[in-house]
């Protein structure tokens, strides 16, 4: 017989099956936050007039399309 409170049980089970989900949400916010951020700056900088190489562009897109999917891919099914 088991001695572990059954809530915990269940978390800690659940926390096995899917580790560091918390930091790896944190991780994917906080990435989210510094693509948006580095495109607002190089759209800033493109409506001041600066010449902006097309492949940086198209990169900082990538990531604002990339980690915002990975963090929906990571939430819960159930949420």
């Amino acid at each position: 017989m088991s001695k572990i409170d059954p809530e915990l049980k269940k978390k800690l089970l659940k926390e096995t099956q899917a580790p560091f989900k918390g930091l790896r949400r944190i991780l994917w916010i906080a990435f989210s936050g510094s693509a948006f951020l580095g495109l607002l700056i190089m759209v800033s900088k493109i409506a001041g007039g600066n010449e902006i190489q097309q492949n940086n562009l198209l990169i900082q897109l990538g990531a604002c399309a990339l980690f915002p999917i990975l963090f929906f891919f990571d939430r819960n099914k159930e949420d």
